[in-house]
């Protein structure tokens, strides 16, 4: 006999698992930046003291692992910042998309619903007369004529 109690769509995500997500891909990218940022600097620091490293071994040696410990030190923070304001605008971005989609999507299915098309209609009436709530009914059709007429909402 099966005594477990699982759901049939799986086992759900807990709070913590949710939250941890977008925490851990700021960490990642926080760490690919830093790597990158240490490896440009460590380049460069090699390039410059390319000319007398043929004779100063050691020197070049050590003076290389100082540029990458000095980087590693001062892009930590710097790098930790850019990957929390990178994913928030990419975060952000994402659900502007997603929500312009959704709207599209609604509104093909209200060109084929009339009950739809009418749910939305009543609801583009509430938002429009929140400022200034019509009293009479013919305040309510003049403003939904008007509306209906500057979004092209008539069938002729």
């Amino acid at each position: 006999m099966n005594t477990t109690t699982q759901s049939v769509l799986g086992a759900a995500p807990t709070i913590q698992a949710a939250t941890a997500a977008p925490r851990s891909s700021t960490k990642t990218l926080a760490s690919w930046m830093l790597a990158a940022g240490v490896a440009a600097l460590v380049v460069l620091a090699d390039h410059l003291i390319d000319d007398w490293a043929d004779t100063h071994v050691l020197a070049a040696w050590l003076a290389l692992w100082a540029v990458a410990v000095v980087a590693i030190a001062a892009l930590r923070g710097v790098s930790r910042l850019l990957a929390q304001n990178l994913m928030t605008g990419l975060d952000g971005w994402s659900a502007h998309v997603a929500r312009r989609r959704a709207d599209e999507r609604l509104w093909a299915m209200a060109q084929n619903d009339s009950r739809l098309m009418t749910d939305l209609q009543t609801a583009m009436d509430r938002a429009e007369d929140s400022q200034a709530p019509a009293t009479d009914l013919t305040t309510y059709m003049t403003r939904r004529a008007a509306r209906m007429v500057k979004n092209r909402l008539y069938y002729i």
